[in-house]
């Protein structure tokens, strides 16, 4: 094991944990109007709950290192799911926004991947897991 590492794996986990509590939270205090867009894209309005909890409970365990791998796998197939969901099929209508769906379709692919490769490595020493010698 490199040096570099754990603090990688740390600054990993931070950045990419952070648009996931940010947009867990903003869902949470702008609940009626992110349920109204999910219903809009066709999405039942009622999963609401469960998307709040995976970005908001899958980010602070991203952050943490808290069951790290398990956080991981989740997020990567929600970023997946939710990027096929409201930027690919919004993408395929066409329109004025439609490069902007693209652009954004590919960014939830790259951080699918990104949460790939934290499940293969783990959570690294500076973390929970790592403390429990789960890292």
């Amino acid at each position: 094991m490199s040096k570099i590492q754990d603090p990688a794996l740390l600054a990993a986990r931070v950045l990419m944990s952070l648009i996931f509590i940010t947009s867990g939270w903003s869902k949470l205090s702008g609940y009626a109007g992110t349920q109204a867009y999910m219903e809009a894209m066709g999405v039942p309005g009622a999963l609401l709950p469960l998307v709040i909890l995976t970005e908001l409970g899958g980010g602070l365990a991203i952050l943490l290192g808290f069951q790290t791998r398990i956080a991981a796998f989740l997020l990567a197939g929600f970023c997946l799911v939710s990027g096929y969901l409201f930027h690919y099929i919004a993408a395929q209508a066409g329109g004025d926004g439609a490069m902007m769906q693209m652009i954004n379709f590919w960014k939830n692919v790259a951080m699918g991947g990104g949460f790939v490769a934290i499940l293969a490595a783990g959570a690294g020493v500076f973390s929970i897991d790592g403390k429990l010698g789960k890292a």
